[in-house]
């Protein structure tokens, strides 16, 4: 297993839907583990294939309050539908901020469903399909953007997008070329940093 480089915002296969997996192969399992590395690597819950510069239709997922699904696992070739409805108030700052390895460091509200279902393969090729209610339900819909082409910062209401526009002049993320590496560079999120001591 290898820890990838994770792509930021300007790198154009991030801007475009990715490509349908035509076999669950060797290839295919072994790009999933290097997934699953590089997500655990980068303390993240979820991980689109374009995140790691590959445009497939792929992703991994871990998530411990996961219900009745697996609480790690991936996805190929998924489909998934909105059960719940998307709430049309206002994103609420402190309970649905979301924050994405391709836009390190930041986290910007976004409402989502809080109720889908995803069908799709596993990275043996079985047929697999869950409903995912909550957290866990945003996790499944901003890892299913990135397979399209978009993401969470994409989707913010007019109030976010100017700060998130602000932010990425600012890191100049509106050209390609832009990685961060999992456990080489410092941790953009601060997971595994001491506390600072009163």
């Amino acid at each position: 297993m290898t820890i990838r480089p994770i792509t930021i915002h300007g790198e154009p296969v991030l801007h475009r839907r990715a490509a349908e997996v035509e076999a669950v192969d060797d290839t295919v399992r072994q790009l999933v583990q290097d997934m699953y590395e590089t997500m655990d690597a980068a303390h993240g819950v979820g991980l689109a294939a374009p995140q790691i510069g590959v445009g497939l239709r792929i992703f991994t997922y871990t998530y411990a309050d996961s219900g009745d699904a697996p609480s790690r696992g991936a996805f190929v070739n998924p489909t998934l539908r909105l059960i719940g409805r998307v709430s049309k108030t206002a994103p609420d700052p402190d309970e649905e901020t979301e924050g994405c390895l391709s836009v390190p460091g930041y986290g910007f509200p976004l409402k989502r469903s809080d109720h889908v279902e995803i069908t799709g393969l596993d990275e043996y090729g079985q047929l697999r399909r869950l409903e995912a209610t909550g957290w866990f339900a945003r996790i499944m819909q901003h890892e299913y953007d990135h397979l399209d082409g978009y993401l969470y910062v994409n989707r913010l209401d007019q109030k976010w997008a100017r700060r998130w526009k602000k932010a990425m002049k600012k890191e100049g993320w509106t050209q390609e070329g832009n990685t961060w590496m999992p456990g080489i560079d410092p941790d953009p999120f601060g997971h595994g940093e001491p506390e600072d001591e009163d």
